[in-house]
């Protein structure tokens, strides 16, 4: 006599049953996807919510691949007060360089990648596949093919936080990113070419070209871009609350104030 099971197939819209007579109750068991509710009401993550999970995981993992000479595109050092023209260095004196490891603490993070062969480079790839970043384009920043530049530069050096990730790429001169400690010191850190850095969503920062006056930069974004700079003070977005809560607030440190 055979022995009929009900088997639960979900779809995206609904839930519907079939009878079939001829079904292992044990291999049903094993195999069936219970529905989102069903593990929600159990306290267990959904497959969404897992491959969520491993997408946040391979992007954390990837923070720490293509380390070796990066030191050579990137450096960082505190500024000093100093009003003359932005693009100088603005070393203090002593000059006080600060280890990259200071940066991630930041949330701040880079990588030395191969400039030449940005087209075919394995390893861009991989971090663009494990950090979602969709789109990209590229831009040049100089007196030539910038039109109103000197009004450009002035607006990249307003202080600034945007709601997503600013990445940037180097593959052709050299620039200033400037962004600030815990104790809001102002960080400079040199990007030539090789050099990729990813500024986290809510964290105040600028940006100026060197005395090169050039670089030529990879824009890269989650989805479509979306590039409105909100100008200091915007502590009360969701993004800054974010970045004051996990980075700066981190070791006790006091909610900054808007200057």
């Amino acid at each position: 006599m055979a022995v009929s099971y009900i088997e639960i197939e979900q779809t995206s819209v609904s839930l519907s049953v079939k009878a079939s007579s001829r079904v292992n109750p044990k291999r049903f068991i094993r195999n069936a996807h219970p529905p989102p509710l069903f593990l929600q009401l159990r306290g267990i993550p959904t497959r969404a919510e897992r491959a969520g999970r491993e997408r946040l995981q391979a992007a954390a993992a990837m923070e720490n691949e293509f380390q070796d000479g990066k030191e050579e595109v990137i450096q960082a050092w505190y500024m000093d007060d100093s009003e003359e023209d932005q693009r100088l260095p603005h070393h203090r004196e002593p000059k006080e360089f600060i280890p990259l490891a200071k940066l991630s603490e930041l949330g701040v993070v880079s990588w030395n990648l191969n400039a030449d062969d940005w087209e075919k480079d394995e390893n861009l790839k991989k971090i663009r596949e494990a950090r979602g970043y969709s789109y990209v384009d590229i831009c040049d920043v100089c007196p030539e093919k910038l039109p109103n530049y000197e009004a450009k530069l002035k607006n990249f050096f307003e202080e600034h936080l945007h709601t997503d990730e600013e990445i940037r790429y180097c593959l052709e001169g050299s620039g200033y990113f400037d962004v600030r400690d815990q104790n809001e010191q102002w960080i400079r850190i040199a990007v030539k070419k090789g050099g990729m850095i990813v500024l986290p969503a809510g964290m105040y920062h600028r940006f100026t070209l060197d005395s090169d006056n050039y670089i030529k930069a990879m824009r890269l974004f989650v989805g479509e871009p979306i590039w409105t700079p909100y100008n200091r003070p915007h502590d009360h977005l969701p993004a800054r609350k974010e970045y004051v809560d996990k980075i700066i607030n981190r070791g006790g440190n006091q909610t900054v104030e808007a200057r």
